[in-house]
């Protein structure tokens, strides 16, 4: 897969986002000892879970490109005018 603009910066803002609809769905909160990759992991069984993603296959399911998938979910849930997508 070919890298995003702003990758790190749209990886943030779904955690963000991500986090927000966990707590809206009624899921404990993340505490201050998950790491970032335990929550990266999380949001995205979640989104597929609840359909709003589709699921990477068995064989490429892997860090980078969970992440990936998140950063073009959240840059697809954006307004066309947002400052990650310039």
């Amino acid at each position: 897969m070919k890298k995003m603009k702003n990758e790190k910066e749209l990886l943030k803002k779904a955690l963000q986002v991500g986090q927000t609809y966990a707590q809206n769905r009624q899921y404990k909160p993340f505490s201050a000892t998950d790491s970032q990759d335990q929550k990266i992991e999380c949001i995205y069984r979640l989104l597929v879970q609840d359909k709003l993603i589709t699921a990477l296959p068995a064989e490429e399911e892997n860090g980078l490109n969970i992440k990936r998938r998140l950063a073009k979910w959240i840059a697809g849930q954006l307004p066309k005018d947002h400052p990650l997508l310039q």
